[in-house]
């Protein structure tokens, strides 16, 4: 990578990706809507002349700019459709026409949507790259409808194009009550490393390798998860009796979270697999639910990297709920 452009500079992803290229030493421009460190075009990814201006000399574009799950209840469909898919679109065009070489695109594992959650006497679901997606939502809608695009882009211009359905990784309390109510933060968290969560720093190590591989895999799509110790035969009992299954990976977890007065999930329906991206990407994530529990035994607290540190709690909304982090 030699010119980057970075969409989405002043979100938890996009500030991560300025954050880890200007330390490498790597040239960049940060497009976004807010100002802030690595912002250098202050702009929305739907305005043609400032995205075409914004994209000369880039090699890699990588695009994270997008309206989230949290603003479903606060934007409108129309601003969803605005963002989400002509905004790639703008990028799109102007990457071919500027000649640009790999376009990264970041989707979510919410494209999924109702795919993914199983009934309560199924078995939990295994999601990869094979899971048919069904909508919930009009976040959802509008990041497959972007990587459609993606496809097309390839499929008609050339345009090498990787797409990464990533996992949650912000650092912002959960959307359930329920949740929040029954665990600390760090503790729903580190259980979520099980089956659904990855550490930032890991997920801007995909969007790099990625990068690297794009000219020569030409168009993907993977899945961008903490790699989960749960294999296909654990499904049935998953979505039953989580910690059961969960000590057979790890016979002493129950001990270390008796100590920090910490509780395990009781179910979990659903189990993200990202060994495609392990395969195909070579990418090699550093942080699990293991990771997470050998910091808990040494030290008893939540590890975190520098650049997640660095980057922190940003919220997604200028205005504070009653209810929780944001409406859902």
């Amino acid at each position: 990578m030699e010119k980057v452009l970075v969409t989405g500079s002043a979100g938890h992803l996009g500030e991560a990706l300025a954050w880890t290229l200007s330390r490498r030493g790597v040239k960049f421009e940060g497009i976004d809507i807010k100002p802030s460190i690595y912002t250098t075009v202050n702009a929305s990814i739907t305005d043609e002349d400032t995205v075409a201006k914004a994209m000369e000399g880039v090699d890699t574009v990588l695009h994270t700019a997008t309206l989230h799950k949290p603003h479903v209840k606060t934007h409108s469909k129309q601003d969803f459709i605005d963002t989400n898919v002509s905004g790639t679109q703008t990028l799109l065009s102007a990457a071919i026409r500027a000649g640009v070489k790999r376009f990264i695109f970041t989707s979510t594992t919410s494209t999924f949507g109702h795919a993914m959650r199983a009934a309560e006497s199924e078995p939990a679901i295994w999601v990869d790259e094979e899971l048919v997606p069904d909508q919930k939502n009009i976040y959802g809608a509008t990041k497959l409808a972007a990587e459609g695009l993606c496809k097309l882009a390839y499929e008609e211009e050339g345009l090498n194009c990787l797409i990464l359905r990533t996992s949650r990784f912000f650092p912002e309390e959960d959307d359930s009550a329920a949740v929040r109510t029954n665990f600390s933060d760090e503790n729903s968290k580190a259980n979520e490393f099980l089956n659904r969560r990855a550490e930032l720093s890991d997920i801007v190590e995909a969007h790099f390798c990625a990068a690297n591989r794009a000219e020569e895999i030409g168009y993907g799509l993977y899945l961008i998860s903490a790699t989960s110790p749960f294999a296909r035969e654990d499904l049935p009992l998953l979505n039953e009796n989580g910690p059961a299954v969960v000590a057979k990976y790890y016979p002493d977890f129950q001990q270390v979270y008796d100590s920090i007065g910490w509780a395990m999930f009781e179910k979990f329906d659903r189990v993200y697999d990202n060994s495609k991206a392990r395969i195909e990407l070579g990418w090699q994530p550093k942080y699990d639910f293991g990771t997470v529990l050998d910091a808990l035994r040494a030290t008893q607290v939540f590890p975190k990297p520098e650049v997640t540190r660095f980057v922190g709690k940003k919220g997604y909304h200028d205005e504070v709920f009653e209810d929780g982090p944001f409406p859902v």
